[in-house]
C-alpha cells in the first residue's frame, strides 16, 4: 500500500516534544522528514535520560526514541551561513517546514516562513511556540507543565482540595505538547489539501497555550455556561454518576456508566433493579444530585467481590468497565499485543502509531535515527 504522504518531504527544525510528534506522526503516513539538529549535541531530549537505550559507543535517551521514529538526522549548524543557506535549500525542495524556536528567532537566519515562502510559495510553514506569533505573551517562552498551569488544566486534576490532599497535578505525560503536535499535524494535512486546489502555500501559527485551552472542553464549557471554575475532584466524573474507580475486594475497578440505559443494567446487576426508576437515581442529573449516597451504596456492593468478578459481570450486562494498570500491565494486554502495539525493532523495543488505512499500520520502519546519521545522504540530495 502507498503511504498517504509518499512524496511529501517535511523538513523538521523542532526540537523537544511537541514538533517531534507532530513530524512522527507524517512521517508514519509516509513522508520523508528530515530532522536538522546541532552538530554535537543533537535535539536537547537525545540527553534526557536515564533510561539510556546504548547503540555501540553512542547512547541515547529513551525520551527521544519516543518521538523520533520515521526520520532522517542532518546535523547542520543554522548559526553559521553555510548551514543556513543548505537548510533554506533544503526548504526549497520541501513541502512542509515544522519549527517551534522563540518567535522572530530564525529571522536573523533567513529561515522565517515570509522569507522561505517567497522562495518556496508551494510551501507549508508551521511554527509552534509557546503562546503564539502575537499577544502580550508573545515572546515568552512555553513549556509543557507550565501551560498545564497557566491553561487552567491543573485547576482540575488532582483530588478534591483539602490539605490533606495537596494541590493541582499535572498529567503523567507531556499532554499538552502532545496535543499541539497533533493539532498543528492536523493543520498541516488540511493546508496540504488546500494547496492541491490553490497552488499555495500556508503559515500555520501553533501555540501551546491556545491548546491547552482548546483542551478544557466540556470543563471549559461547564464554566462559560454556569460561570462557576470547576475544581478538582479526582477521578470521578464532573458531568457523570457513575464514573469512576469503586473498590472492590482486592483492587479498584473503573465503572463509566455514560447514560441511563447502562445504569439500568448496573443496578440489576448489583441486585437492586429499583434503582434505575427511583427519583432520586433514575437520571443522570439525579444521580449528579445524589453522587455521594449513590458511590457509597455502589461501593458497599462491589468491595464484597474481586474485581476480576466484577469486570466479566460488567462484560457480559454491557457496562464500560476496566482496571487501573500499570504501564507494564498496559502493554502486556492482549489486546494491545493483538493490536501490535508494541515494535520490536533491530533490538530497540518502541510503541507503535495507533493508526491504521484500510487495516494496514500507518508508522514507520525507520528506526529513531543516530545524531547526523544521514547528513552527508541528504547534503548529496542538493546537487
Amino acid at each position: 500500500m502507498t503511504r498517504p504522504l509518499a512524496g511529501i518531504r517535511v523538513l523538521d527544525l523542532s526540537r523537544v516534544l511537541a514538533g517531534p510528534w507532530c513530524t512522527q506522526l507524517l512521517a508514519d503516513l509516509g513522508a520523508d522528514v528530515i530532522k536538522i539538529e546541532r552538530p554535537g549535541a543533537g535535539d536537547d531530549t537525545r540527553h534526557w535520560g536515564p533510561p539510556w537505550h546504548d547503540e555501540g559507543e553512542e547512547r541515547v535517551a529513551a525520551y527521544f526514541l519516543a518521538a523520533n521514529r520515521g526520520k532522517r538526522s542532518a546535523a547542520i549548524d543554522l548559526a553559521s551561513a553555510e548551514g543556513a543557506e543548505q537548510v533554506a535549500r533544503l526548504a526549497d525542495r520541501s513541502d512542509v517546514v515544522v519549527e517551534n524556536f522563540k518567535v522572530g528567532a530564525l529571522a536573523r537566519y533567513g529561515l522565517d516562513s515570509a522569507t522561505l515562502r517567497k522562495r518556496n510559495p508551494r510551501l507549508v510553514y508551521a511554527s509552534i511556540t509557546g503562546f503564539g506569533q502575537d499577544g502580550p505573551r508573545a515572546g515568552q517562552a512555553g513549556y509543557d507543565f507550565m501551560i498545564q498551569g497557566q491553561a487552567g488544566l491543573m485547576s482540575v486534576t488532582g483530588l478534591p482540595d483539602t490539605v490533606e490532599n495537596g494541590g493541582p497535578l499535572r498529567a503523567g505525560v507531556a499532554i499538552v505538547d502532545l496535543f499541539t503536535g497533533m493539532y498543528t499535524a492536523n493543520a498541516i494535512l488540511a493546508a496540504l489539501v488546500r494547496r492541491g486546489t490553490t497552488g499555495e502555500g500556508a503559515t500555520i501559527d501553533s501555540a501551546l497555550f491556545d491548546c491547552g485551552l482548546a483542551m478544557l472542553a466540556n470543563q471549559a464549557s461547564n464554566y462559560l455556561v454556569s460561570q462557576e471554575s470547576p475544581g478538582r475532584q479526582g477521578n470521578s466524573h464532573p458531568n457523570l454518576v457513575p464514573y469512576q474507580p469503586f473498590a472492590c475486594a482486592d483492587q479498584p475497578l473503573i465503572i463509566a456508566v455514560g447514560n441511563d440505559r447502562q445504569f439500568a443494567a448496573l443496578a440489576a446487576m448489583l441486585g437492586h433493579a429499583e434503582w434505575a426508576v427511583e427519583e432520586r437515581y433514575a437520571t443522570n442529573a439525579a444521580r449528579i444530585a445524589h453522587r455521594a449516597e449513590l458511590v457509597a451504596a455502589i461501593e458497599a456492593i462491589t468491595r464484597t467481590r474481586l474485581a476480576a468478578y466484577w469486570y466479566e459481570a460488567c462484560e457480559r450486562a454491557g457496562i464500560p468497565a476496566g482496571p487501573i494498570n500499570d504501564i507494564a500491565q498496559a502493554l502486556a494486554d492482549p489486546q494491545a499485543t493483538h493490536r501490535a502495539m508494541l515494535r520490536e525493532m533491530e533490538g530497540m523495543r518502541l510503541l507503535g502509531s495507533p493508526l491504521r488505512l484500510d487495516g494496514e499500520r500507518m508508522d514507520s520502519d525507520r528506526l529513531p535515527p543516530r545524531l547526523g546519521e544521514h547528513t552527508a545522504e541528504i547534503l548529496a540530495e542538493l546537487d
